[in-house]
């Protein structure tokens, strides 16, 4: 990833939650907020609803992968979370990679 690093601590995906921007879609929500560097953070959270740990760690991968092909026509500078929900277990690949880019795209973080 281009200008992008991991988020794991616990406390930036808790303020994030309370104080950032959000979109819901069917698949997944998603929680933005600007952080003031010059890198973007991105956390990625799949409860254990949508499915065991093989299930769970498919849809992680591939909302890695959707975000890391379209890294480039996004702005740097932003604290990304996204929030797997059930149906995205059984979404193909491109309805999850189509429902990431529109939540960014409204939340202005994704420029076409």
């Amino acid at each position: 990833m281009k200008h992008t690093v991991s988020m794991k601590e616990n406390h930036l995906f808790r303020r994030l939650y309370n104080k950032g921007q959000n979109t819901a879609c069917p698949t997944l929500a998603v929680y933005v907020r600007r952080n003031g560097r010059k890198e973007s953070r991105l956390g990625l959270t799949v409860g254990t609803k949508v499915g065991k740990a093989v299930v769970r760690n498919r849809v992680r991968r591939r909302l890695r992968e959707a975000y890391r092909i379209h890294e480039g026509n996004m702005a740097p500078g932003w604290d990304i979370v996204v929030v797997a929900r059930v149906r995205s277990a059984f979404a193909p690949y491109r309805e999850l990679q189509r429902d990431l880019l529109r939540s960014l795209d409204k939340l202005g973080v994704y420029h076409r």
